[in-house]
């Protein structure tokens, strides 16, 4: 086959712009890349070239289950389009390991997100989450939801399991937001990242030897016994911080997806047994990302659903359009609390499924019971149009969710 016929039959390219999406609205450039084909052609706003992105369900957890497709090799080839615009990985961090490392840098921290590990901080939690609305009611309304609750919970609770003393979470909040903004450029972003680098690698160091439950005390004895090394430890320490702090954003657009549907309110507030079902439906729902996360690179020849797949290429998975596969969910642009099974992929498939989604689970389960039985008149203090959603972002969610009761 000619150079020229191959080309013929590749997909068109299409520019994928970093857009400011409100609310809950998809995405609708990629719900156009849905209807053109299970196996697409994209190109994003940084970074070189174009990439492979896989929409439908049954290929999605293909790609990310196949060893084939190697996060590892990324490292080699920095220059793959990309939406953010100063994404620099780190060697060795867990996100750009295959299996066989990345299985042993992820069983190092596995206790501490068992359903034993998230259960034993669920009454802290709670508690903890108690003194926020506590606190929410004593300023009365109006009130920024995000301000006073999504935004503090989710940084109290991953301290919790990290091991990070309350008295550091504002430390760790400000470097978080500094490695997630796209708008403070590189080196800010990178500096945060190496100051919560070098926290960690004190926190890690002094628990070498520990015997006890929390993140970076497992670290640092799986480090002690030689089975991690520090720079990895502190590589896996700085990922799971951040990742806890996606809850803010999800929790955010979970609320305001509520509050702009009062129908939703109160089917939850009339039945309280099906809240756990109705949050993974509210997971399954949110697009809780702009456009695609981190890539992976064909080390041989895949077909994935009649498109050949080159080796060296670069593919994408969209575990939001995953989620609205209609050959797996029925009616899947709506919101339906009685969806079961429900097997969305909002944690992601494969080895590099979120460690942390059962604890990001029991949080909004936690959120969810809190603010609708403690505030039981709570509605939107602005119309929903004018609630402020982050822009430049590449998670999404509100900036702040102004809130009455």
């Amino acid at each position: 086959m000619t150079e020229e016929t191959l080309t013929e039959t590749l997909p068109p390219v299409r520019h994928w712009p970093a857009l400011d999406l409100a609310g809950v609205d998809f995405d609708p450039v990629l719900a156009e890349l849905m209807r053109e084909g299970p196996v697409t052609r994209i190109q994003l706003p940084n970074g070189d070239g174009w990439a492979w992105l896989v929409t439908r369900y049954d290929d999605v957890r293909t790609v990310t289950n196949d060893p084939r497709f190697s996060r590892e090799a990324v490292m080699d080839r920095s220059s793959v389009t990309r939406l953010a615009p100063h994404f620099i990985p780190a060697r060795g961090a867990v996100g750009f390991l295959d299996p066989p490392d990345h299985t042993r840098l992820r069983r190092s921290v596995a206790a501490a997100f068992t359903a034993r590990g998230v259960e034993r901080v669920r009454e802290r939690s709670r508690l903890l989450l108690d003194e926020m609305i506590d606190e929410l009611l004593r300023q009365g309304p109006p009130a920024d939801l995000t301000e006073l609750v999504l935004s503090p919970f989710p940084i109290a609770v991953i301290c919790e399991l990290m091991g990070v003393p309350a008295t550091d979470r504002a430390s760790m909040h400000s470097w978080t937001q500094l490695i997630l903004s796209s708008s403070h450029g590189a080196d800010v972003s990178e500096r945060a990242k190496n100051e919560m680098g070098a926290y960690f690698a004190e926190l890690i160091g002094r628990s070498e030897g520990s015997d006890g439950e929390d993140v970076t005390s497992l670290l640092g004895a799986a480090v002690g016994r030689g089975e991690v090394t520090l720079e990895e430890a502190v590589g896996l320490a700085v990922l799971v911080q951040i990742g806890g702090e996606a809850v803010t954003n999800n929790s955010g657009q979970m609320f305001y997806l509520l509050l702009t549907r009062p129908d939703l309110v109160q089917r939850l507030r009339a039945q309280p047994e099906i809240r756990p079902r109705a949050v993974d439906e509210l997971l399954r729902y949110i697009p809780h990302r702009n456009a695609v996360g981190l890539s992976r690179i064909a080390t041989e020849d895949v077909e994935i659903a009649g498109s050949t797949i080159r080796a060296g290429d670069a593919v994408y998975v969209s575990y939001l359009s995953a989620n609205r596969d209609p050959e797996v969910f029925a009616d899947p642009d709506t919101v339906d609390f009685d969806r079961s099974p429900n097997p969305h992929v909002s944690f992601g498939f494969g080895p590099h499924y979120c460690v942390g989604g059962m604890l990001a689970r029991l949080e909004s389960q936690l959120l969810v019971d809190a603010v609708l039985d403690r505030l039981p008149g709570l509605r939107l203090a602005v119309p929903p149009e004018e609630v402020p959603f982050r822009k430049g972002a590449l998670i999404r969610g509100p900036e702040a969710l102004p809130v009455t009761w």
